[in-house]
């Protein structure tokens, strides 16, 4: 029973930090194009900021019922290990991204609208990927 609780709150917390991953890139277009427009951008570097935060505290909380579920229920297999590399991926675009963050604090970010378009689209393929090798267990 308690390996469904810790999975229960795996899910919910992987799935609030994709929330987070999947939304920010939108901020960081939101943010390019309206400083090329001439608007007001300010408030976008702060949502870009707690958003940030809020997918920091996600990812670590995923990261502990992911490593409880591992080692505290003995979950093992090849797909494992190729989820593991693709969570590692997850976790170098989520700091990529606090890079960004960290650009938009200083007033500017140094790629187009579409480079962040196209940025967004790296995680939803690599959740892809993570969801095939934990549903269908390729091997």
């Amino acid at each position: 029973m308690m390996y469904l609780w810790v999975k229960v709150f795996h899910l919910l917390f992987m799935m609030s930090w994709m929330a987070g991953i999947f939304y920010l890139p939108r901020i960081f277009v939101h943010f390019v194009e309206g400083k090329k427009a001439g608007q007001q951008v300010e408030r976008l570097a702060i949502m870009g900021r707690k958003l940030w935060n809020f997918m920091s505290i996600m990812m670590v909380l995923t990261l502990i019922t992911g490593f409880g579920l591992w080692f505290g229920f003995g979950i093992s297999g090849g797909w494992l290990h190729a989820k593991l590399l693709m969570v590692a991926l997850l976790i170098a675009y989520h700091f990529w991204a606090r890079k960004r963050v960290i650009e938009m604090q200083a007033g500017h970010l140094d790629h187009s609208g579409v480079y962040y378009r196209w940025a967004n689209e790296i995680p939803l393929v690599i959740t892809l990927a993570i969801l095939i090798f934990v549903v269908i267990k390729p091997f």
